[in-house]
């Protein structure tokens, strides 16, 4: 597959919760939101855009801090970006979305859909872990990855990375393809968006943020239930701990696991990523059509069967 932009995107800054977001536009049709994580861009989304972007409005923005959006001092924490992807909805003029996470755009994305249901039509999360919730606990049996703690420590990592930020994206991108590599345009827009001390500032912020958005996670669940139809997909390293975390507290989850996959799903697998998607995004106009009226016979509420931002790993992976 070439790195080159996908066909009819057009790049748009939209000022959101006072940043400016650099926003990939492409398609027309339903909304669908697409939030990355690290070290990426809105270019992650590069294999799977066209094949969205047939049937929906695709919304891909580099997230705050990152790419070619406002480097801001602060707001790194989940509930400042579900924040901004809400506002950047609302300046698009879209009242309903799907919204799709990985890694760190996992967090965000569970609490917009947590705080405005009204908004989230449906909802999916990737390789990543929501806060201190249960059921990741195998997963994390030898504690975090090593690099969280080495971003969590304010000033280190941008100063001890400076002049190599190319070979550490790479090491990212290589683990998280299990060793098969990206397309080099990708790649390389990669490591321009996180080249400088002020780049990799705002990428740790949300590591140095990562209490902060624990503590969300663990109030939303505390207070609510996650209520949208949710999809869980995970792949290497973290597998089915992110959908064991969403059992106790999803009213209406669907969990796969891609098999020979690295953390970077959308670049690494991303025909096995649009399968998924596909029939899960198309589920929700034909399951309103098929919805009886509240109050009607058979209009049975679904039964039942929380930051890690990042994709932990088992020792030698991705964030």
């Amino acid at each position: 597959m070439s790195g080159h932009r996908p066909s009819g995107v057009e790049l748009r800054r939209v000022r959101a919760n006072g940043v400016d977001l650099n926003v990939a536009l492409a398609g027309e049709g339903p909304a669908v939101l697409l939030l990355h994580g690290f070290p990426h861009t809105w270019r992650l989304w590069t294999h799977v855009l066209d094949g969205l972007a047939g049937r929906y409005r695709v919304i891909a923005p580099d997230l705050r801090g990152a790419g070619a959006s406002t480097r801001a001092v602060d707001g790194y924490d989940a509930g400042t970006l579900a924040s901004d992807a809400e506002a950047l909805l609302d300046a698009l003029g879209e009242s309903s979305a799907a919204v799709v996470g990985i890694d760190a755009g996992t967090p965000p994305a569970f609490l917009l859909a947590m705080r405005r249901p009204d908004l989230v039509r449906q909802l999916v999360v990737m390789e990543s872990l929501l806060g201190r919730q249960p059921g990741a606990e195998e997963f994390l049996a030898h504690g975090a990855p090593w690099w969280f703690g080495f971003h969590a420590v304010p000033g280190l990592a941008e100063t001890v990375l400076a002049g190599h930020e190319a070979q550490y994206v790479d090491w990212f991108l290589d683990a998280g393809s299990l060793g098969e590599g990206v397309d080099p345009a990708v790649r390389e827009a990669f490591t321009r968006a996180y080249t400088g001390t002020e780049a990799l500032r705002c990428a740790f912020s949300y590591y140095r943020a990562l209490p902060e958005s624990a503590g969300q996670i663990q109030e939303a669940v505390g207070t609510g239930r996650l209520t949208v139809p949710t999809m869980a997909i995970g792949a290497h390293p973290v597998g089915r701990a992110l959908e064991q975390q969403l059992r106790p507290v999803a009213d209406d989850l669907i969990g796969h696991l891609v098999e020979d996959c690295g953390h970077i799903i959308p670049l690494h697998r991303p025909e096995e990523l649009l399968g998924l998607l596909e029939p899960f995004l198309a589920s929700a106009g034909s399951a309103a059509a098929c919805e009886p009226p509240v109050g009607a016979v058979g209009a049975v509420p679904v039964g039942t069967g929380g930051v890690l931002p990042q994709t932990p790993a088992d020792r030698d992976l991705h964030g």
